[in-house]
């Protein structure tokens, strides 16, 4: 059985190879700068509305979401082009998948998002 050897350094390294991973989105992909304007759109309505607890609650977790399945998204893509360069169907069908995660994930926000601004704004 492998022992696992927890500490502290390597605790810090993996953090630091996490943040890296994060730099890395948002210097080469687009999509990282349109959800952060968004992310920074919805939030600034959230303080002009003045949302409930409950309701940043909800934004905070679809924001979330949204983030994650982009970066898994960036990350399929990113295998699938390592794997062939080439245009192939089965890699296209992978790599549109990936992508409408990231389109569910987005309406989910949307939708949440006209729950709690809709009534508020109108």
């Amino acid at each position: 059985m492998k022992q696992i050897n927890f500490s502290l350094k390597s605790r810090a390294s993996s953090l630091g190879f996490a943040c890296e991973g994060l730099f890395s989105f948002f210097r080469q992909e687009t999509n990282a700068w349109i959800h952060l304007a968004s992310t920074f759109a919805v939030f600034m309505l959230a303080i002009y509305c003045r949302v409930s607890l409950a309701e940043i609650i909800a934004l905070i977790i679809v924001t979330g979401f949204v983030w994650v399945a982009e970066l898994f998204n960036t990350v399929v893509e990113r295998i699938m082009d390592f794997i062939s360069g080439q245009k192939n169907p089965d890699i296209k069908i992978i790599k549109d998948l990936a992508a409408g995660g990231v389109l569910l994930s987005a309406v989910t926000a949307l939708i949440t998002g006209a729950i709690i601004f809709i009534p508020k704004l109108f």
